[in-house]
């Protein structure tokens, strides 16, 4: 994933840097830095690898149990299975 990439994919999934920083248990600046256009510090392959899954729905934990709120179009009903 490009940093134009994860840039694009944080903001389509609603969260600040300050959020996402959380979900990844990063600082806000590292995930600038990843999204820098300069390319001179490209995004982790295992946060790009969560940001792929989040973009195919999958919400962690982490998400639901500090209220952060993403637009999330799934159904919570059939979580789990």
């Amino acid at each position: 994933m490009t940093p134009h990439e994860f840039k694009t994919a944080r903001r389509k999934l609603g969260l600040s840097a300050s959020q996402l920083g959380h979900v990844l248990d990063v600082n806000p600046r590292t995930i600038r830095k990843w999204e820098d256009a300069s390319g001179t510090r490209p995004p982790n392959p295992i946060a790009s690898r969560v940001m792929n899954w989040m973009l195919d729905g999958y919400r962690p934990p982490e998400l639901k149990q500090d209220g952060i709120l993403i637009d999330d179009s799934a159904d919570d009903s059939d979580a789990g299975t």
